[in-house]
């Protein structure tokens, strides 16, 4: 399983020593770049859940072309 953490900069170096620690754990540090990527993909995919769902409505696809 993966998780992306989100931790504030005064308690980065204390949850990383920790994680590191940990012999079943490996961490991979990701650019601000990447993460917010991931971060945004993270929120699209749940919008097209709630989408699906019914839960939410979805956008003309022509409007949202036209937006770009």
């Amino acid at each position: 399983m993966r998780v992306l953490l989100d931790i504030k900069d005064n308690k980065a170096s204390f949850v990383m020593e920790l994680l590191h620690s940990l012999p079943f754990i490996k961490t991979t540090k990701l650019s601000e770049e990447k993460a917010q990527l991931i971060g945004e993909l993270n929120e699209a995919i749940e919008e097209m859940k709630l989408i699906k769902a019914g839960k939410k409505k979805a956008r003309n696809a022509e409007d949202f072309l036209n937006e770009l």
